[in-house]
């Protein structure tokens, strides 16, 4: 049953949603863009445009190779504070959309589902999200690799030392709540006060979550939609973001820090990780698994 969206939303006697006024829709339409221009919406369209590039470039897609978590720096020091700054922004932002779902009298946490009150039946869930998402998800990516639809994804190219897994383990935790709370604990609350009905809401969300995911081919395109589709129901049905943290967390964890061994093995489908790159001169919030 569907819980987290309805609970502070004013609700005729027969159960529907009571229209908003026209100021408040306008409101929340300004709210929605501006969020997303900010967040997930912004590295959307880069994320698209990178796509569209990699196709007027000469080389073959197939060819070409992306990094999830690029060193920053040359110098140890600076890698790592550039990487935990990077994160702890990334969390800001998430942290202002919690506050904008927080109402007054409520907690927007606990209408969310983002709380520790069921963890026991959270991680059950998370983990059978994460078993049902990620052997079909790395069995797409070798498809499309394959196929010469996607491109070659270093996962981890940071160089190996002690804080090497810790970053990349916060990282995870990062894409995990960026992506779950604002694709779907976010946008399925703001849309469906506007009236969107269900299918519309999840159809839209992972579309808008596979085009962030487009800088890595069309083989992720279709493979982060059905995820959001999945993820949309599981939400819609348990009305709680926390199985859907965890799983996303764990699907990432074990891609991170799974990638050298993956590479190791299946060198043709993943590649042998390339040396780090020179610092972007400009740090901005790329997309991430």
């Amino acid at each position: 049953m569907w819980q987290c969206g309805d609970v502070d939303t004013p609700r005729r006697a027969d159960g529907a949603f009571s229209p908003i006024d026209r100021s408040t829709r306008l409101r929340l339409r300004w709210e929605i863009a501006l969020v997303l221009a900010i967040s997930v919406g912004q590295s959307a369209l880069y994320s698209v445009l990178t796509l569209v590039r990699r196709y007027l470039v000469s080389t073959p897609i197939s060819q070409q190779q992306t990094q999830l978590n690029p060193s920053r720096d040359t110098a140890v020091f600076w890698d790592v504070l550039y990487q935990v700054l990077s994160i702890f922004f990334a969390l800001a932002i998430v942290g202002l959309v919690v506050y904008l779902l927080w109402e007054p009298g409520g907690n927007a946490l606990r209408r969310i589902g983002l709380d520790f009150t069921r963890f026991g039946g959270d991680l059950g869930r998370g983990i059978l999200l994460f078993l049902i998402i990620g052997v079909p998800g790395l069995a797409l990516y070798a498809v499309g690799r394959a196929l010469g639809i996607t491109v070659a994804v270093v996962a981890s190219p940071l160089d190996a030392a002690w804080w090497t897994i810790p970053l990349l383990v916060l990282s995870a935790i990062r894409a995990g709540l960026t992506e779950e709370i604002i694709f779907v604990a976010y946008l399925f609350d703001r849309l469906r006060r506007l009236g969107w009905n269900w299918w519309a809401i999840i159809l839209s969300t992972a579309a808008l979550r596979g085009a962030y995911h487009a800088y890595q081919g069309f083989g992720a395109i279709v493979g982060n939609f059905v995820m959001g589709v999945v993820f949309g129901w599981c939400y819609k049905r348990w009305g709680r973001v926390m199985p859907l943290v965890i799983a996303h967390t764990l699907l990432d964890v074990v891609a991170f820090v799974g990638y050298p061994v993956a590479a190791a093995l299946w060198p043709g489908v993943f590649g042998p990780p390339p040396a780090a790159p020179s610092p972007s001169p400009t740090p901005s919030l790329s997309p991430a698994s």
